[in-house]
């Protein structure tokens, strides 16, 4: 097949759904289709190369993935319509857009339900700001942009695939999209590059880095430390701190650590967190670690959840995350009812205090990261792309997205 994947940046460095794209690609290159990319930008790897070329010159040993660089374009509406002129140019049997635009058979929004994702957010600042927040969402030019991508975007009849029954539900809820055009397709980790194979050499390497002994080590791995929970994971951690627990956080990834920073300062728990900030591998640090906690207030299906299930650490997550909907209540982990209560999640984290707990709970979350193995994920995304070919969808289905 010819198939075509769109999105705003295809840079696996940046995580969520730009790696997901490009393990998506590189899977369909080893099943002898032909991939073309469409995105505004390409990252570091690609800088230089000019429009419409291949990645032959940085592999020259392996299939091209062909690539299609927009112009640089501010709206979201402008981005969405140079894709779809630019897609129109190009005879591919499938197109298949991560949330840029709306030309497309397949459209996989990676952030979840636009507004579903907005009411989230609002949580995470004064109740009293609240109703201000949603007039400035009418008003500005910015949220009014959004606006008009979301409705063109859902109003067509390309299958639209929801990262969980979370996501679904919410589509339908808040967009109007009908149950018969969804298909629920969680997300699929890489079960060989995560693994507990790698406590072996990363485990004490990484914990003498970080001066630790026998404590039991907490991690998160997150670039919206607020959207995340962080603030939650620290006062969670400060109540074990106080009540004389040998415990340690480490919180990977985020660019604006210092307000973060202050808030443990304050809570006194400085010396029993570690605040790494971005790292180019995350695999020694789950290696490292013993539980994973994310209390998030909106996540579609946490990569980053599935990737300690598979590195082998139970995980403390929250209703809000479609990655949950695959946990078994005490069995791979916890889900917590509300994103801020720090009480309650800090009583999940002393039942991981028990070593033989956390074993138990490690093989659990290890088989259920076999399930859901980024090879399952390619083969039913790929069941998706038949069911649109045989539906003798194609051409005729996008023309009218076009204008």
């Amino acid at each position: 097949m010819r198939i075509g994947l769109v999105l705003d940046h295809f840079d696996p460095t940046r995580g969520g759904v730009e790696q997901w794209t490009w393990q998506l690609a590189n899977r369909l290159l080893n099943f002898r289709h032909e991939v073309h990319v469409v995105a505004s930008d390409f990252g570091p790897l690609y800088q230089g190369l000019a429009r419409s070329s291949s990645w032959t010159d940085l592999h020259p040993e392996g299939p091209a993935i062909v690539r299609h660089k927009l112009p640089g374009i501010r709206s979201r509406v402008g981005r969405a319509q140079a894709a779809a002129e630019c897609l129109c140019q190009l005879k591919l049997d499938i197109i298949h857009d991560m949330g840029l635009g709306w030309y497309c058979d397949v459209f996989q929004p990676h952030g979840g339900a636009r507004q579903a994702a907005f009411e989230q957010n609002l949580l995470l600042i004064p109740r009293s700001l609240r109703g201000w927040k949603r007039l400035v969402a009418r008003t500005l030019p910015r949220y009014r942009d959004f606006d008009r991508l979301t409705s063109r975007q859902y109003s067509g009849t390309q299958v639209v695939l929801a990262l969980s029954q979370m996501v679904s539900r919410q589509l339908q809820h808040f967009h109007g999209v009908s149950g018969e055009r969804i298909r629920l397709v969680y997300n699929g980790v890489d079960i060989e590059k995560f693994s507990p194979d790698h406590r072996t050499t990363h485990r004490e390497p990484i914990r003498r880095r970080m001066h630790l002994g026998d404590e039991v080590l907490f991690l998160i791995v997150a670039h919206n430390l607020k959207l995340k929970g962080v603030p939650t994971f620290l006062r969670a951690l400060a109540l074990l701190v106080n009540a004389g627990h040998s415990v340690h956080a480490a919180v990977v990834g985020g660019t604006r650590i210092r307000p973060y920073q202050r808030l443990a300062s304050r809570l006194g728990i400085t010396k029993h967190v570690s605040f790494l900030g971005a790292v180019a591998d995350t695999v020694p640090f789950y290696a490292a670690a013993d539980v994973y906690v994310q209390p998030t207030y909106y996540d579609p299906c946490s990569l980053v959840a599935l990737e300690a299930f598979a590195s082998g650490l139970p995980v403390i997550t929250t209703q809000y995350n479609g990655a949950g909907e695959l946990m078994t209540e005490g069995y791979h982990g916890f889900l917590l009812e509300k994103p801020d209560d720090f009480e309650t999640l800090a009583n999940r984290m002393y039942q991981f205090l028990n070593v033989g707990y956390r074993k138990q709970m490690s093989s659990a979350v290890r088989e259920l990261a076999l399930r859901h193995s980024f090879e399952h994920n390619v083969e039913q995304v790929l069941s998706v792309y038949q069911e649109v070919l045989e539906a003798n969808w194609g051409n005729t289905r996008r023309a009218s997205f076009a204008a």
